[in-house]
């Protein structure tokens, strides 16, 4: 088993808003079932492809793909702050190697990385998103306009391609989705505070992004209570979702449409992109099986919440 896939969604709420015990109890028993997956793999190499929220990319240069050659967190939502251990030769190889397959791909020496790509390797590592060496993948989806999602099959397929005959265990990881529309300024909507925010609202200071995580949190205890003015999720839509995902035909993703998925899914929906790379890089190491699946809508994280381990067959 030289490659294996986890895809999860995130919540940067996870820790600091309380859904019912039940829920939070199944949340992390399927968080223990993909610790115990990944452990029993031990990769050589994680890949993660994560988004990103208007912490490390903004619309003065938002790319629809970014590997990074160095990265560290972005501490948002107490999340990881520290420097990841970015394997950089690999990852320049690995840029060119998709590059020459006719995938642009921005590169980055100094990504910055927010809670949607560091809660994984948290979740799985126990806090240290640093412990395995891991090349982190941008996808843009948070951010109109979007590359179709058959693009996006394409570079994770190119990404696949080039770890298909490796000899490290390389783990593919997916953060994010399922449905879901938080409280994220939309830059056709937005105030013009707003606008100069999306546009270069980096490394802000500690009163203002105290002053978003708690409109953040506030917004997700006014969802659960059925008062919020944000998207319902939308379970049937992300049931569907889980069913190409468990296919193993990866060329479903293509017939996702960017405005429907706004439409139907909420604008962070987009999300799924980061799973549509990670099952396509799979694919293309070989035909693989889905082994364990969870699913919930968790009003409370203002997500449909997934979680997916799979192997080559």
């Amino acid at each position: 088993m030289t490659q294996a896939l986890v895809c999860m969604s995130h919540s940067p709420l996870l820790e600091h808003i309380n859904p019912p015990a039940e829920v939070k109890a199944a949340v992390e028993s399927a968080f223990d079932q993909v610790r115990a997956f990944v452990q029993d793999f031990d990769p050589d190499l994680v890949v993660n492809f994560g988004p990103d929220h208007y912490n490390g990319f903004f619309y003065d240069l938002m790319p629809p793909f970014c590997i990074g050659y160095k990265a560290h967190g972005t501490g948002d939502y107490d999340s990881f702050a520290g420097k990841l251990d970015v394997p950089t030769a690999i990852a320049e190889d690995l840029a060119q190697y998709v590059i020459d397959q006719d995938i642009d791909t921005a590169i980055s020496r100094r990504m910055e990385v927010d809670h949607g790509a560091v809660q994984p390797m948290e979740i799985l590592y126990h806090g240290n998103a640093a412990a395995k060496p891991v090349i982190p993948v941008f996808i843009n989806s948070v951010a109109p306009p979007f590359s179709k999602v058959r693009r996006v099959r394409q570079f994770g397929t190119a990404i696949g391609e080039y770890f298909r005959n490796t000899d490290k265990k390389v783990l593919f990881i997916g953060s994010g989705g399922l449905s879901h529309d938080p409280p994220v300024p939309q830059i056709a909507t937005a105030t013009e505070e707003q606008r100069q925010f999306l546009t270069d609202g980096r490394r802000p200071t500690p009163e203002a992004r105290a002053a978003r995580q708690a409109r953040t949190i506030a917004t997700a205890e006014a969802f659960a209570r059925g008062e919020a003015d944000i998207m319902e999720l939308n379970p049937e839509w992300d049931q569907a979702f889980l069913d190409v995902c468990r296919s193993g035909d990866v060329t479903g993703f293509d017939a996702y449409d960017p405005e429907a998925m706004t439409r139907v899914a909420g604008h962070s929906s987009h999300e799924v992109r980061t799973w549509v790379a990670a099952y396509s890089a799979l694919r293309a190491c070989g035909e693989y099986k889905v082994t364990y699946e969870f699913y919930k809508p968790i009003k409370e994280y203002i997500a449909g919440f997934g979680v997916t381990t799979a192997v080559l067959k």
